[in-house]
């Protein structure tokens, strides 16, 4: 048991905690095969989303709030009647359950060898020596295999290498408790095809358990899920270019002035979250984590307007508006840990803000510590945020992150430093670990003002993002405006064909539900130096192909633009410590 030593001040308020576990996959589905053409939402699926509600189902008295992007819900479901009607659109799934892999294609031979050794070798790759023997013999043989030749790879090493890539995505969770898994790593090699069918059903189990695991602790009142606009995109971007400029004076925006119709799809994306959240865990959202923490007065009283009660964004967000405002900010804790209120002058929204320090050391720096250490930091930092607040005031802190990334960093996919944080946290006297709407609740409660919790006006919201409080990750460059005018001139076309068409039902659902994934943040987060040439080929290849894929829904030519490549990288996708791709 981790202890702590702090005695209890019954003086002080006490401290409120919102962990917040962000969970997000954009559309991997080319619409027009019904393939997945990249297979991160099922491995992370096995591995992380697995993961994180079994630490919540053994550790009962922890409570956190977790976002779900609808369309990661979408496509767990999807997989879900994939395994149902036994028509897998994954191909790398597929290859997993394949009986011959002796004489399957060069392109599906490169398929698995592109990607079953595309995962972070140190954690998951370097620990089983038998899939790390299967690199090694790779390497070997790579330098005489010419012309995508694949004959000195037999078809027990690709089933082997299949099996071996999805035991090393299977979460830390399914290796302790899954006989099946058990038993396959115990085996390690020489696998047979029943076997591989044994482990793909435990994939599929575990894909088809996720949601209702999720509903049940939901309704258990343990934890909060919160949603996002549908497809993710960056709402204030598509209210208003001019909003970049809030805290990026200078920078260049895309040749279009503005994103045609950008209020309208908004709300679309709003609406449609919200349906889809009542859908999937049977109540509505009370609150919305704005895709990528991008926030800007217009945005956020547009949530407000459709009845969302919190969001929540960065801390530079906060120190930029809070100059914009003219206020002081000059003791930390004198304004970060708290929530604002954010008013229209008709609708309210309380926004938090994230702990950059303490969420960025979760995601970035407790994985090189030991788990003693690192917990043992996270829990001082707490108390020391406690043992400063000479005020009446509660102190709310909020830490913010991806939900998915960060634990493939560390040894045994987070197990231990996740295991230990909750018990720390629990068990800490004058921490109380709570979810946004707790804290929205207590806020409008009689006794509100004895708990010591209010809740001040923030007049101004400086437009911006959780990645440096800007919105440079996803405009104000050259390859990302590109991306823009691309997705401008693709929105008037659809405005021209939509507002004359004689489409039926159908083929409009169809067609903005393609325009919607157009809309999505991600494919601008990956156009830039600062990403790996793999990746970013990888996603601008989608992007460019989702395009085109609206254009021939609309029956239109498809500009030759969209033949060419948008970005090509260079670096690597740490983008300033905030998040990490699963692709990486």
């Amino acid at each position: 048991m981790f202890e702590v030593s702090v005695e209890v001040n019954t003086a002080r308020p006490k401290l409120y905690l919102n962990l917040y576990w962000h969970m997000h996959q954009p559309d991997y589905r080319d619409l027009a095969t019904n393939q997945y053409v990249l297979p991160w939402t099922y491995l992370h699926a096995i591995k992380d989303y697995s993961d994180m509600a079994y630490h919540l189902e053994v550790n009962p008295k922890a409570r956190v709030t977790f976002n779900f992007v609808p369309i990661l819900l979408e496509q767990l479901e999807d997989y879900t009647e994939q395994v149902k009607h036994n028509k897998i659109r994954d191909p790398l799934l597929a290859l997993l359950t394949k009986k011959n892999l002796t004489d399957i294609s060069n392109s599906e031979c490169s398929l698995i060898v592109q990607s079953c050794f595309k995962s972070h070798h140190e954690k998951m790759l370097s620990p089983f020596p038998h899939y790390q023997r299967l690199l090694q013999m790779y390497q070997l043989v790579e330098p005489m295999m010419t012309n995508d030749q694949f004959h000195y790879l037999s078809g027990q090493y690709k089933a082997d290498l299949l099996v071996w890539y999805h035991l090393a995505w299977c979460g830390e969770s399914l290796r302790r408790t899954n006989p099946v898994v058990q038993t396959l790593m115990a085996k390690g090699v020489l696998f047979t095809h029943e076997e591989r069918l044994q482990l793909y059903d435990v994939i599929a189990e575990t894909i088809a358990g996720l949601i209702p695991r999720y509903k049940a602790l939901m309704q258990s009142g343990q934890i909060e899920i919160s949603t996002t606009p549908y497809y993710h995109p960056i709402l204030p971007l598509l209210l208003d270019f001019q909003s970049t400029l809030d805290a990026m004076p200078d920078a260049p925006l895309p040749e279009n002035k503005a994103y045609a119709g950008g209020q309208s799809r908004a709300v679309a994306h709003i609406l449609s979250a919200k349906k889809a959240h009542e859908h999937y865990f049977g109540a509505n959202p009370r609150g919305m984590w704005p895709a990528e923490g991008a926030v800007s007065h217009a945005a956020l009283s547009l949530m407000a307007e459709h009845n969302v009660s919190w969001a929540a964004t960065g801390q530079g967000v906060l120190a930029n508006s809070l100059q914009k405002s003219q206020l002081s900010a000059d003791n930390k804790h004198d304004y970060l840990y708290q929530p604002y209120r954010v008013t229209d002058g008709q609708n309210d929204i309380l926004c938090f803000f994230r702990d950059d320090q303490l969420s960025d050391k979760i995601g970035f720096e407790y994985a090189k510590m030991h788990t003693h250490d690192a917990v043992s930091d996270f829990v001082q930092t707490l108390e020391h945020i406690h043992a400063s607040n000479n005020s009446s005031q509660s102190k709310i802190v909020s830490v913010i992150l991806d939900g998915e990334n960060a634990w493939e960093y560390f040894p045994y996919n987070g197990f231990y430093f996740l295991s230990e944080l909750y018990e720390a946290l629990v068990n800490h006297p004058d921490i109380e670990m709570t979810t946004f709407s707790d804290i929205v609740d207590m806020y409008q409660s009689t006794d509100a003002v004895d708990a010591g919790l209010s809740v001040p006006i923030l007049p101004q919201i400086a437009a911006g993002s959780w990645v440096y409080g800007t919105f440079s990750t996803w405009i104000g460059s050259k390859d990302k405006n590109l991306a823009w005018d691309l997705l401008c001139s693709a929105k008037k076309t659809y405005d021209v064909v939509m507002a004359k068409s004689k489409f039926n039902k159908r083929q409009r659902e169809a067609v903005e539900r393609q325009l919607a994934i157009c809309e999505g943040s991600d494919w601008f987060w990956w156009f830039g130096d600062y990403n790996s040439s793999d990746s970013v080929a990888s996603f601008d290849q989608l992007y460019r192909r989702n395009l085109i894929n609206l254009y021939t829904l609309l029956g239109q030519p498809i500009p030759e633009t969209l033949h060419h490549q948008i970005s090509v990288g260079g670096g690597n996708a740490d983008n300033g410590g905030t998040m990490r791709r699963g692709q990486e």
